[in-house]
């Protein structure tokens, strides 16, 4: 198949990240893919040298970025409408809310005249959510439903973002189906030597014996890093080797740097800054805990690549988490719930054995779910469903 994928910026994230496995591992497979995307401008990180010497081709479009900007926008649509031209791809595959919309259009377009591609969106996370006004939410709702409409098939991440956009009135359950962000899982599950453990935490400034609570995510807002900073104040008194490691950069990092310094957590609290991807399996292996408590996500990559570590996980309950977290992994707690993020939190500190078992039940639920075979397969059979209509 000659495949089109369009994501607006390759910056460090989980849907950049599963995109760039999809195009690799369709390429190698066989098929003629193509990458369509923004610069990686910001704070973030990028993840452009992935595509180096990968067998997909890759084309920039300089005005592609993730702020709505109609002049820039119009620029972008019409570029995208010209590689589509010139590629006469089978399938165009968006992804992220700006190359979602503007690349479903400019395919749709192309239905009107020669080519005639089938239309693919994965949804990695909703713009409409419960944390910004009214009237943004009821605009981003009005543009999906209209790209929806252009839309031959839906891969959701999680369930959970399939039920919430149904319920916004966007598609038909039919053209929806699943299937979880890989991960590359070699680096998770390989073990690491306790010296490396102890040259990363001593890189950081952290004790052989502490007990590390890492937390792998922007520090932006609603990424939730206000909630574990305030649960530390007690839960630092109570427990003397509990360290926790914020692993991630952005435009609150000065922000929480003075917060923690004013309330005299700086020797408790760490900042690791931007890390590759390729470090992030040493920060989970060095911890002992993950904790998650961003208030939007589609299902966060950290969750199971913390539990292919055979590391358990604090999350609070928000779409796809309970997916992955429950009893048997890690604790699943109320969104903003201070109280029980801190008893959930001490309850692991304290018992090394629990943290064993939780971690061992996580590795065994998530191994084959995330991997990156399953996902492409998934991503596969709808392709071949789109253009010939054969089953799952």
């Amino acid at each position: 198949m000659k495949v089109v994928h369009i994501i607006t910026r390759l910056i460090l994230g989980g849907a950049q990240e599963n995109t760039l496995i999809t195009c690799k591992l369709l390429a190698e497979r066989g098929h003629d893919v193509t990458l369509i995307t923004g610069p990686a401008i910001g704070p973030e990180g990028e993840l452009f040298n992935q595509t180096k010497n990968q067998k997909y081709k890759v084309v920039t479009i300089d005005k592609l970025i993730r702020a709505i900007c109609p002049l820039y926008d119009s620029i972008s649509y019409h570029e995208i409408k010209r590689h589509l031209l010139r590629i006469q791809p089978d399938i165009v595959h968006t992804h992220s809310a700006k190359a979602g919309i503007l690349g479903r259009f400019a395919a749709y377009k192309l239905k009107t005249q020669d080519s005639k591609p089938k239309i693919v969106h994965t949804i990695h996370g909703l713009a409409f959510h419960p944390y910004q006004s009214n009237w943004l939410n009821k605009f981003y709702i009005a543009v999906e439903k209209a790209a929806a409409k252009r839309t031959d098939f839906f891969i959701s991440v999680a369930d959970a973002m399939t039920e919430q956009s149904l319920a916004a009135g966007i598609g038909r359950p039919e053209q929806y189906i699943t299937a979880y962000s890989a991960i590359e899982e070699d680096n998770f599950l390989k073990p690491m030597p306790d010296e490396n453990k102890r040259e990363f935490r001593r890189k950081y400034g952290i004790a052989d014996d502490a007990v590390v609570l890492v937390t792998i995510a922007r520090l932006f807002m609603l990424k939730g890093h206000d909630y574990i900073i305030e649960s530390a104040k007690d839960l630092s008194k109570q427990f003397s080797k509990a360290v926790w490691l914020f692993v991630g950069n952005g435009n609150l990092a000065e922000y929480y740097k003075n917060q923690i310094q004013q309330l005299g957590l700086s020797g408790r609290i760490k900042f690791t800054g931007l890390l590759p991807p390729s470090q992030i399996p040493f920060a989970i292996q060095s911890s002992d805990i993950l904790v998650h408590c961003s208030l939007r996500e589609g299902l966060a990559r950290a969750l199971p690549q913390a539990m292919l570590c055979s590391k358990p996980v604090v999350s609070f309950d928000v779409d796809g988490a309970r997916e992955v977290v429950n009893e048997k992994t890690g604790r699943l707690i109320e969104p903003k719930n201070v109280g029980q993020l801190t008893a959930a939190c001490a309850e692991l500190i304290q018992s090394g054995d629990l943290r064993e078992k939780l971690g061992r039940a996580g590795r065994e639920s998530v191994k084959q779910k995330f991997a990156p075979d399953t996902m492409v397969d998934t991503i596969e059979s709808v392709y071949n469903l789109a253009l010939n209509g054969s089953n799952f």
